[in-house]
């Protein structure tokens, strides 16, 4: 696992290398070695995404990693620095839950979830990795599901038909 950060030119986007495993195939005349490598960009305000990368050479594999995850970037749900409501969300047997918290409070999440909240601009949220499964790329995947299938509250009034109304204390 590594933990690396390269700045874009174009729209100011993160890179973020998540995870970086050797994968080997046995051949006739020995081993083959390739690498996968998961990645994640974002902006810092909201669009954040995932992709995966596979080569013979880790530069290479970071390079396609880089190009998946800038084209499946999705705008993030916030309300403020956190998330709009609690979601699981479900890839393979990975099952993450995120939380909104309280202004203060920081990401507290595991590495690949860290890497998703704060390069989408996400300050504050609890997250935790409910499922049978810990591999990195189902959990961020999970993570990614969960963020898609987010809705703001508007987002739900308005598909319920209703207006919002103003709470008066009584």
């Amino acid at each position: 696992m590594a933990a690396r950060m390269q700045k874009a030119t174009e729209n100011e986007l993160t890179e973020r290398v998540v995870c970086i495993k050797r994968v080997s195939k046995v051949v006739k005349g020995g081993k083959r070695f390739k690498f996968s490598v998961l990645v994640v960009a974002g902006d810092g305000n909201g669009q954040v995404g995932v992709g995966m990368g596979k080569a013979r050479e880790i530069p290479e594999a970071v390079r396609k990693g880089i190009e998946k995850a800038k084209k499946s970037m999705v705008p993030l749900k916030k309300v403020g620095n956190t998330v709009a409501h609690p979601i699981i969300g479900r890839f393979g047997a990975a099952e993450v839950l995120l939380k909104p918290a309280a202004p203060g409070t920081g990401v507290i999440a595991g590495a690949v979830v860290r890497a998703i909240m704060e390069l989408g601009g996400v300050k504050d949220v609890l997250t935790k990795v409910i499922g049978r499964t810990s591999n990195p790329i189902n959990v961020a995947y999970a993570t990614f599901e969960a963020l898609r299938a987010m809705r703001t509250p508007e987002e739900t009034l308005r598909l319920r038909g209703k207006d919002r109304k103003p709470v008066q204390a009584e």
